[in-house]
């Protein structure tokens, strides 16, 4: 006996729904949001235009982004007893303290309990800004620091590296986490994307359908590859030389271990993404004075062609790029929320818009039907 239908492990190459936000080639290394090609949206837009973009198809007019700025400002302090059990939670993964806290933030939202489309929009935006304040206290609070109140005035990206580190961002930091916010936006069905999804497909509320998103990517398969990417420079050592690093990854290579940041599930060439993160840990490390971590991924880099013929994906950069702004490793992957949210929330106003159950089927590989039922005395 059989239900086999289609059967793909990982649903390689099965196309689970329609969707008007996310553009892939992986062929040709094209990555589109509502047909704005990611490298255009990178050197030209904002993280906040790119959020209109998504949730509403187009680019926002200027007074639509000045509306826009205003939603988030307004929604980026927390309730205090939203502040209150971040504070009483322990230590630890960062990523299990977003997954809370999103539950949290669902209890006292002004329009709790009110599922429909036009309500489900305003969270969309409410959740958003209070992310970004979220990941950037729980970062705080790590290292035994008080909140900071947000900044009206700055920017999505700016504001979220001043509550971080109590201290304003020159504009070079700023427009490096705003690009890189901009690059990690949305992704198709990438395996978070698909369940936020998958949870809204069932009529779950938006706060739910974050949850499954965060939890979704928590999973090490999924994200954290940056935080790897980290480390592993970060084992090599800041002062070790080219021929000690190039060492290290041929030594990678030689034991079949992972060289983390390379490769991607979809692209059969560079990232599009890759290649800005490259120019903004580039620029960052020179307006530090310390280029040896971009320096380092370079040569890695070089190897991984020369040895492999892989390229770097959009983690592998973005690891220095991070570093070099001062976020604390634990706080690269809930920082990857901060953007994906726009993305999550995108597809799931979709999803609610021209819904249906998604219900897929397994292929049984179990004991053949029928099988004798022998009673317990007998067994």
């Amino acid at each position: 006996m059989t239900t086999k239908a289609t059967s793909e492990t990982g649903l390689e190459g099965v196309v689970a729904a329609t969707s008007g936000l996310c553009y892939l080639d992986g062929q040709r290394g094209i990555l589109a949001y509502c047909g704005h090609d990611i490298r255009e949206l990178a050197n030209s837009a904002t993280f906040e235009e790119v959020c209109y973009l998504l949730w509403h198809r187009r680019l926002p007019t200027r007074a639509e982004l000045g509306d826009l700025h205003t939603e988030l400002v307004r929604a980026r302090p927390l309730p205090e007893p939203v502040l209150r059990v971040m504070q009483s939670l322990p230590l630890g993964n960062t990523m299990d303290s977003v997954r809370t806290i999103v539950s949290v933030l669902a209890h006292h939202d002004p329009e709790a309990g009110d599922d429909s489309l036009a309500a489900s929009q305003r969270k969309a935006v409410r959740l958003t800004a209070q992310i970004a304040t979220v990941v950037a206290t729980l970062g705080r609070l790590a290292s035994a620091r008080g909140p900071v109140e947000p900044d009206p005035v700055l920017s999505h990206a700016a504001n979220f590296l001043y509550v971080l580190t109590g201290e304003r961002p020159n504009p070079t930091a700023s427009r490096a986490l705003d690009v890189a916010l901009i690059l990690h936006a949305d992704h198709e069905l990438n395996a978070s994307t698909f369940a936020a999804r998958v949870a809204a497909a069932t009529l779950a509320d938006l706060h739910s359908t974050i949850v499954a998103g965060v939890a979704t990517l928590k999973g090490p398969l999924h994200g954290g590859a940056n935080a790897e990417v980290m480390k592993m420079l970060l084992a090599i050592g800041e002062d070790a030389g080219d021929e000690r690093v190039e060492a290290t990854v041929r030594g990678m290579l030689a034991r079949k271990q992972k060289v983390p940041g390379f490769g991607h599930r979809v692209y059969r060439t560079e990232d599009p993404r890759a290649s800005q993160l490259r120019q903004m840990s580039q620029t960052l490390g020179e307006q530090a004075g310390n280029c040896r971590w971009f320096e380092m991924s370079q040569r890695i880099e070089a190897v991984m062609k020369e040895e492999r013929q892989i390229d770097a994906n959009v983690d592998f950069y973005s690891a220095s790029t991070y570093h070099t702004l001062g976020i604390a490793l634990d706080l690269f992957t809930p920082l990857f929320v901060v953007s994906r949210v726009a993305g999550w929330t995108a597809h799931v106003l979709e999803q609610y818009s021209n819904n249906r159950l998604i219900r897929p089927r397994a292929d049984y590989v179990g004991p053949e039907y029928p099988q004798i039922f022998v009673p317990l005395a007998d067994r």
